[in-house]
């Protein structure tokens, strides 16, 4: 059994996709409104497992790091080869979708196409999980937080929708 190493071979192009991945974090914060006097904050009833809002943006903040790194070792595989370029669009379809849910939930106000659209995003993350993760496994465990923390959000966003 061989074991692969980390190595940055292309600093830059590591850089640029923490920073891409980051961008949709960004992009998606303009949908995203928690504070006092938001729909969020003063309308929803919330279940008592909702974490504190400063949560969201630490927990946000080393998933995309993660993910631009799982991106990074993905592409120093070539883009080549047909199941980088499908993992690649996977990978593309999620981050979409990832922004998505904000939009959604936050903007629209609708718990309910925040549900159905989580557990579609939900299945994006799992297939970019597995796609990575066969072609690179460090790529593959990097995405498995990412998978985590929306397997809870996915319930959080659920009893949301149940309770309103």
């Amino acid at each position: 059994m061989t074991q692969e190493k980390f190595q940055i071979r292309n600093p830059l192009l590591l850089i640029g996709c923490v920073i891409l991945t980051n961008l949709a974090g960004f992009v998606g914060s303009f949908f995203t409104a928690t504070g006092a006097g938001s729909w969020y904050a003063d309308v929803l009833v919330k279940p008592w497992f909702v974490p504190p809002n400063a949560v969201f943006p630490i927990a946000w903040t080393t998933i995309f790091i993660l993910m631009g790194i799982s991106l990074y070792l993905i592409l120093m595989e070539g883009t080549g080869r047909a199941e980088v370029r499908v993992a690649l669009g996977l990978f593309c379809c999620q981050l979409g979708l990832n922004i998505l849910w904000s939009y959604l939930f936050f903007t629209l106000q609708s718990p309910f196409l925040g549900f159905i659209e989580i557990i579609i995003l939900w299945l994006f993350i799992l297939a970019v999980t597995v796609s990575f993760y066969r072609i690179n496994k460090t790529a593959g465990y990097l995405f498995i937080p990412y998978l985590a923390w929306v397997s809870f959000a996915t319930i959080l966003t659920g009893t949301i929708y149940l309770l309103n």
